[in-house]
């Protein structure tokens, strides 16, 4: 979901600053949490007719499938049609993204049908908390597919997390911190993580995609190994977000929280 919205965002934000007008296509059958997907551009009959004039050969394609892709030629032949398909996950318009970055965000809010019960939720898991010690963190527990990707680099075990949460806790002594798990494993288990972590208050609210990325929208601080799905978790408040290339636990410091805008050019 997050690969697609960032996709599209960099065609998007490339069609603002040329005066084009660019139609997503996967939002207009798929993933219908956003404002984007009812706009008045964003419909299944102009997916449907942009999917089959491309395969017929009557649109022209810009294909970025290719890391090695030339990225000049593509955009020379974007400029040069009217109207044109861009496909492939290797579009990349760094800083117009960051130029549209705004409404990109508002693009890509998230409908109230799946933030409210999640800030409700938040808010009874908060009562009696102090404003301000209040400090809340999200921490994406990657698992799923993640066996597999790039040998199971990524594949973080319960202990794993659990270090980097407390760790977390040392750096913030003061803090009254509250940590909302996210995660695609239905395993996971509160008071597994409570047990282990005493010195902060676990929550798992069990939600569903768009619900678990307004959470991790909300919190203060976000963890979690490599993934877009963290990452557009920090683009909309440009939340400080620690990626977890390693497993160490130490190599959590106050400088190594960095800002969308960093990981972004860093996707790996």
């Amino acid at each position: 979901m997050c690969n697609n919205l960032l996709q599209y965002a960099h065609v998007y934000a490339w069609g603002r600053e040329h005066g084009r007008t660019v139609i997503s296509m996967r939002f207009s059958y798929k993933y219908p949490y956003f404002h984007i997907c009812h706009t008045r551009l964003t419909s299944f009959p102009l997916y449907l007719y942009a999917k089959y004039m491309a395969a017929l050969g009557l649109l022209p394609t810009a294909s970025f499938k290719r890391a090695d892709c030339d990225h000049a030629q593509l955009e020379k032949m974007m400029l040069t049609h009217r109207h044109i398909v861009v496909s492939g996950w290797n579009v990349r318009f760094y800083d117009l993204f960051l130029k549209y970055r705004s409404e990109i965000c508002d693009l890509f809010r998230i409908l109230p049908q799946y933030t409210e019960p999640v800030r409700r939720q938040m808010q009874t898991a908060e009562k009696g908390a102090e404003a301000s010690t209040l400090l809340r963190l999200g921490v994406h527990i990657r698992r799923g597919d993640y066996a597999q990707w790039l040998d199971g680099r990524y594949f973080y075990d319960n202990e794993t997390y659990i270090r980097h949460i407390n760790r977390f806790a040392e750096l913030h002594p003061q803090a009254d911190i509250h940590v909302y798990l996210s995660t695609n494993d239905p395993s996971v288990r509160v008071a597994d993580y409570q047990a282990h972590c005493p010195h902060v208050c676990i929550h798992h609210l069990q939600g569903n995609a768009p619900g678990d990325l307004f959470m991790l929208s909300r919190c203060h601080y976000l963890i979690g190994p490599p993934s877009t799905f963290s990452l557009v978790a920090a683009m909309y408040e440009d939340i400080p977000l620690y990626r977890m290339d390693t497993a160490n636990a130490e190599a959590m410091t106050p400088d190594s929280f960095k800002r969308f805008d960093y990981w972004f050019r860093r996707i790996i």
